[in-house]
């Protein structure tokens, strides 16, 4: 394929825009890897956009992880928020003031209003119209208006979309589909603390951008009519939109952190070579032709840039089976020379700053170096399987323990990975739900380590890190799923 096979008068630019809400997602990496080729192919540009808007879920930490995720896959983007380019800024935070500037041209155009509803209004309409805003505030008078702008009532911008009609775009995998007015809801664009929702930051950031092709996962399929109203409002072209089939778990439910690893971090630190994830990821949908080395399914990056076709994908979801990633991430370990699998410890499971951290909790329990192994086997295990006899407390059914262990889980899927809050979290659960520390910290060691004598619980997690022991809490509750049942009597 060549660099302008498929739009050969084109300056193609596409773009990501991840949210700094925690760890980055194969998701993020399934699409990035799409835009990214599609680019390359053509000779275009790859633009990496932070959607930090969401003030409420951001992370701190999140948008340095998101750049060394997609570094680790080897996913290079041409402008960006460390980069900069001619489009700059490139974190939407940066540019509140150019969306409050469109959102006041939509407002004297009509063709978005001002809604002054309460959280508590919002809540009692739903009740009555489930999914749907009301409409209380979408013919104010001009008087009122201004009458609650006097008062300082907070509010939010919404789209005033038609009553009646259609909308109809053009999905470059599924072709035309047609959304009635009647079923796309008037969504806020302006949220009441200023900051705009994803629907109008991309449609103004990609179109500032010139983003001439929106690849993206099929979830904002329903969203896109909104996006196709924002663009005739301001009187600007389309993009193509390509929407890609959301990756699935096993039972073809959109793939979940409850039943596969979802973080780039964990594949990382779990020891997955970065060429087969993307391998790997390439194979989802069926971009790549069927007889690129179809006996083994490994291809290089490289290859994929050659043979990849963006418009050979299937609507079908793909399914993340992870058994597979595990297979492929096998081949590509036995591939490697001897040096060059050291070397791949050495940056992931057994690399310097891992084993300091471990070494440091060790040095003052242990009195041979030898012991060593002894108290950090399961930092280094890639599961860890504990007996019944070893996790289940005294006085406590198994349903109910299994139970509260879904419940560590899910608080510690929350939490700021600080000590502080970790223990605070566990506390507090254990409190509510009528478990002393010693039970909840015992509990939760056994799972972790294997064992009821380790290295103090909370730093072990700590150097563990966040992603790994949601990974061994989540295996730990499936094995139970699949362990049959204690025979009676």
């Amino acid at each position: 394929m060549s660099d302008t096979a498929l739009h050969p008068e084109e300056n193609i630019r596409v773009r990501i825009a991840p949210s700094p809400t925690g760890d980055p997602h194969v998701g993020t990496a399934y699409i990035g890897l799409i835009n990214f080729l599609y680019a390359r192919q053509r000779g275009g540009k790859f633009v990496l956009r932070i959607e930090d808007t969401d003030r409420a879920r951001f992370v701190a930490t999140s948008e340095q992880m998101i750049f060394d995720a997609l570094h680790w896959l080897g996913l290079t983007w041409d402008e960006g928020p460390d980069k900069g380019g001619p489009f700059g800024p490139y974190r939407q935070s940066e540019r509140t003031a150019i969306y409050s500037e469109h959102a006041q041209i939509l407002l004297d155009a009509g063709a978005a209003y001002r809604c002054f509803c309460t959280a508590e209004a919002l809540e009692a309409a739903r009740r009555q119209t489930p999914g749907r805003y009301s409409g209380t505030c979408r013919n104010l008078s001009v008087s009122e208006v201004e009458a609650n702008l006097k008062a300082a009532r907070p509010f939010t911008i919404r789209l005033k979309v038609p009553l009646d009609g259609s909308t109809t775009f053009r999905d470059e995998l599924r072709g035309p589909i047609t959304f009635e007015h009647n079923n796309v809801d008037d969504q806020v664009l302006i949220k009441s603390d200023g900051f705009p929702t994803y629907h109008l930051a991309n449609v103004v950031d990609d179109h500032l951008m010139q983003i001439s092709d929106v690849i993206r996962a099929e979830e904002w399929i329903s969203s896109t009519p909104k996006h196709v109203l924002l663009y005739q409002a301001f009187g600007w072209k389309l993009p193509r939109f390509w929407h890609m089939p959301l990756l699935r778990n096993q039972d073809k439910s959109k793939i979940s952190k409850r039943k596969n690893p979802v973080s780039l971090v964990y594949y990382r630190q779990a020891g997955f070579l970065p060429e087969a994830m993307l391998n790997f990821l390439g194979l989802m949908g069926g971009g790549m032709p069927a007889d690129i080395n179809d006996a083994s399914e490994k291809f290089t990056l490289p290859e994929m840039l050659r043979h990849f076709d963006v418009k050979a994908i299937r609507p079908a979801g793909p399914v993340f089976d992870l058994t597979k990633l595990r297979w492929l991430n096998g081949e590509y370990i036995r591939a490697l020379a001897p040096q060059a699998f050291y070397a791949a410890l050495r940056s992931t499971v057994l690399s310097d700053a891992y084993l300091s951290e471990i070494a440091s909790l060790i040095q003052p329990r242990i009195e041979t170096l030898a012991e060593f192994g002894n108290l950090t086997h399961f930092f280094l295990a890639d599961d860890i399987l504990p007996s019944q006899d070893l996790f289940l407390p005294k006085n406590r059914a198994l349903p109910d323990t299994l139970a509260f262990v879904a419940e560590q889980l899910t608080v510690l899927e929350a939490v700021e990975w600080t000590h502080a809050a970790i223990e605070s979290a566990l506390k507090q659960l254990g409190e509510a739900k009528g478990w002393s520390v010693k039970e909840n910290f015992m509990l939760l060691r056994a799972i972790l380590t294997g064992s009821t004598s380790s290295p103090p619980l909370i730093e072990s997690m700590l150097i563990f890190g966040k992603a790994r022991t949601l990974d061994r809490l989540r295996r730990f509750l499936d094995a139970q799923k699949k362990a049959p049942a204690p025979k009676k009597g």
